[in-house]
Order: structure tokens, then C-alpha cells, then sequence
């Protein structure tokens, strides 16, 4: 990675259009236990969305809802149901990064916009990324706000003049133990995938961590080939799957399907006690793929548990899978999809020092995958 010309911090938030800002906030608030810190919309001079921004650890989430029935925010839901419209990145340099994406053949969105308010100034630029998913450059080096410039702190108790609540008032949530992003995942079309691995290594400088083939990641009915782009620090690590030929629909073609387009698959979420945070998402109504008993048994016998120090009957009854690598292990389960559509869900994954993405447990995973695909009516 060119550090010199474009250094990116790690992920600034992620952006989610959603149609309706305020349940959505409801959601990952109970459900995921982030907390709410501030908002943008009617009541803070924003006539055309509402936005609320959550907090957990190190992550930052905003949801976003369009307030007009004909603006970019609504027809994107429209087109794609609730899904990410921005992963935004930190840079110390807005302007550098923009000028250097150009220079290297990004298309550019928006350039490098200065707002201010009492807390400083931020400097924003875009660029275009798959599909209608964008790349948000962000410098917050001058600013101090909760979160930027056109949002005010959200509370967490009622307006204590008058008891009663405000636009700007929602509870905090209970934190269940994320604390950052690990990897975000895209899916493109057949073919797609080189294209976007070029996109990244020019435009970025990132380079390839590893590659899957369709032998790696596959069924008896279907499969799909995968590429890891990384920064080379492994603060931002962007996996790229698309389709490959197989006997019937493939999860990336039923993701196609109803996302309309490329676009964002899921996010891996980093905790630090992975039992603990599943049984507290479990508690909250957050649903997961499952994979039989007889994956344990296996795993019993393949795996050696000195080395592993979570117990395996513990894993076994959260139905959370295992994986080693040459550097150590992994722990990893993934939710079901969190909206009508069958495309965004979440990973919830624990390294012990294991640098991989679960490549022993793909099998396992797509066989969980496929099992919900025929639910719905989708293999």
C-alpha cells in the first residue's frame, strides 16, 4: 500500500439506507446493543432524510431513511431493500486520498467538501465502488463533535424540564461485546470479482491476502470463488465473492437477485468473548444459521483442544464453529439475514491469532446457507 499517498486509518462507519430510520435504530439498539449518539433530520435543520448514528466499541453504524419520495436515498431502498450504501474510511488527508483515487482512475462522486459547526470541521470526499456502493474518504483530525457536522447528540433520558421526550432522546443499549469491524464482504456477478480485485490494488494499493476457488467453497449444489483484498496492516480487510457454476442457485445469485446489483453481503463483528455475545444476541431475538451436532463430533476429533481454550461443549451449544490456521484459531458463527430480503447479514468471529476467514468450516456454512435457501424456495 502507497502509505505516502493514500494511508487509510481503518473504517470511519458504515453507512446503511434503510426505510425506516427510526425502527432500524430500535433494532440494533435492543437487538445488537448500540448505543445512539446522535442525529441529523427534520428537527436539526435536515429537510430531506433522517440519520441516526450508533455506537458500539469501536464501530459506528448510521441509518439512513430518505424523507422524499423521489430522492437517491429512497430509490436506492427501493432497489435494494435495507442495505449499505457507504463504506466510509478514515484518512488524515481527505483531499490527498480523493486526488490520489483520481489520479489512479476512480470515478469520483463527490470532491473534497468542507462542513464546520462549533465542535471544528470535517473534510468528506467520495468516490464510486460496486454497484451503488460508495467509498467515503473522511478527515475528523479538527473535529470534536459526536459525530459530524449536521448532527446533535442524541440523549439518553427524557428533557428533565418538562419529563417528557424529544426527537433527539433514545435509550442507550446494552453492549453485548462487539468491538470492531473485521472484514466486509462484497458480492458481484461472474466475472466481477478480478475486475474489483484490480480496482482495489489500483486505486488503493491493496493487495491479495488469499484466494479461494469453487473446490474450497462448494456443495453438492453449489458454489462460489472468493478473493481477500487487504491494506496490508489488516485494519480494513475486504473479501470479494462472486458466483461459479454449480447444479442450482447459488447464495451470491439469490444475493444478486434481490440486492439488484453488486453490494455489500455482510460484516464481520470482532469480540473479544464470542459465547457471551452469541448467547446475549440469541437472548435478544438475533436468529443464526445452524450447523448439525455431527460438525462437533467431527470437529472433536480433528482438532486439538489443548489448543483451543473455550471448551467444546461450550461452542457446541451456541452452535458456533471452529477453524486453525498456521498462526492459531478462529471462532465464527453468522446470523440469518436481518431484513425481509435475504441479503445483509453478520458474522460474529473471535481471533486467537488465526489470520484466515474459516476456510475449514465453508463446507459446513454453505451447507447451513443452502438449508435456508430451500426454506425459501431459492436453491
Amino acid at each position: 500500500m502507497s502509505a505516502d499517498l493514500m494511508p487509510l486509518l481503518g473504517y470511519n462507519h458504515i453507512e446503511y439506507y434503510v426505510g425506516n430510520a427510526k425502527q432500524a435504530m430500535h433494532y440494533y439498539r435492543t437487538a445488537f446493543g448500540f448505543t445512539p449518539v446522535a442525529y441529523a433530520g427534520p428537527e436539526t435543520g435536515v429537510r430531506d432524510r433522517a440519520s441516526w448514528v450508533l455506537r458500539q466499541g469501536r464501530i459506528t453504524f448510521v441509518l439512513t431513511a430518505g424523507l422524499d419520495h423521489e430522492s437517491e436515498i429512497t430509490a436506492h431502498q427501493h432497489r435494494h431493500g435495507d442495505g449499505v450504501k457507504d463504506v466510509a474510511l478514515a484518512v488524515p488527508d481527505a483531499e490527498a486520498a480523493y486526488a490520489a483515487a483520481l489520479e489512479r482512475g476512480a470515478e469520483g462522486l463527490q470532491e473534497p467538501t468542507v462542513t464546520e459547526d462549533d465542535h471544528g470541521k470535517v473534510v468528506i470526499a467520495k468516490i464510486a465502488a460496486y454497484g451503488d456502493t460508495v467509498h467515503s474518504f473522511v478527515d475528523t483530525t479538527n473535529y470534536s463533535g459526536p459525530f459530524l457536522p449536521g448532527y446533535r447528540a442524541v440523549s439518553d433520558a427524557p428533557t428533565a424540564s418538562t419529563g417528557t421526550t424529544t426527537p433527539l432522546y433514545a435509550p442507550a443499549g446494552t453492549p453485548i461485546g462487539i468491538e470492531y469491524v473485521d472484514h466486509v464482504v462484497a458480492n458481484t456477478y461472474l466475472g466481477g470479482m478480478d475486475e474489483l480485485v484490480r480496482f482495489y490494488a489500483d486505486i488503493m494499493g491493496f493487495s491479495q491476502l488469499v484466494h479461494y476457488d469453487d473446490e474450497a467453497i462448494s456443495t453438492e449444489y453449489s458454489a462460489l470463488m472468493s478473493k481477500v483484498l487487504w491494506d496490508g496492516t489488516g485494519r480494513i480487510k475486504l473479501p470479494i465473492n462472486e458466483p461459479a457454476t454449480g447444479k442450482k442457485k447459488s447464495q451470491i445469485e439469490e444475493y444478486l437477485d434481490y440486492y439488484g446489483s453488486p453490494g455489500v453481503q455482510h460484516l464481520a463483528l470482532h469480540t473479544d468473548d464470542i459465547v457471551t455475545t452469541v448467547k446475549a444476541l440469541r437472548e435478544n431475538g438475533v436468529r443464526f444459521m445452524r450447523v448439525p451436532e455431527t460438525y462437533y463430533a467431527e470437529q472433536r476429533e480433528k482438532l486439538d483442544w489443548d489448543e483451543i481454550a473455550e471448551p467444546l461443549e461450550a461452542l457446541a451449544e451456541q452452535n458456533i464453529l471452529i477453524d486453525t490456521d498456521e498462526e492459531g484459531y478462529l471462532l465464527q458463527i453468522f446470523t440469518e439475514p436481518v431484513q425481509d430480503r435475504p441479503t445483509v447479514f453478520y458474522e460474529i468471529i473471535e481471533r486467537h491469532g488465526a489470520k484466515g476467514f474459516g476456510e475449514g468450516n465453508f463446507k459446513a456454512l454453505f451447507e447451513a446457507i443452502e438449508r435456508e435457501q430451500e426454506l425459501r424456495g431459492n436453491l
